[in-house]
């Protein structure tokens, strides 16, 4: 098998789907990445600091109307790995189909 960028942190399915979602636009507010999930609070945090301590993720809080909003983002270190790790997937995947 090749060598790939096959991501362990980014692979669990919460966190691939954080990924692929803020790959898709600038940014997004936490309340709305929580219900796209269907996730406590609890969950998308934990996630969500996984990968903002591998420098993937941005996270921004801001004050809007007077109540506190976290707004997230994928970093380019994120999009590198994003990528990187899609084309892991899209190289195994080429390699079974392969044989």
């Amino acid at each position: 098998m090749a060598e790939t960028s096959f991501n362990r942190l980014i692979h669990g399915e919460n966190r691939l789907q954080i990924c692929a979602i803020l790959a898709l636009i600038s940014e997004v507010e936490f309340k709305v990445l929580k219900e796209k999930l269907a996730v406590s609070d609890s969950v998308l945090s934990k996630h969500i600091k996984a990968l903002e301590d591998a420098s993937y993720v941005n996270v921004a809080k801001r004050t809007d109307l007077g109540r506190k909003r976290t707004w997230l983002s994928l970093s380019r270190e994120g999009r590198q790995a994003y990528a990187a790790h899609i084309q892991a997937l899209q190289d195994i995947i080429g390699e079974t189909h392969n044989d």
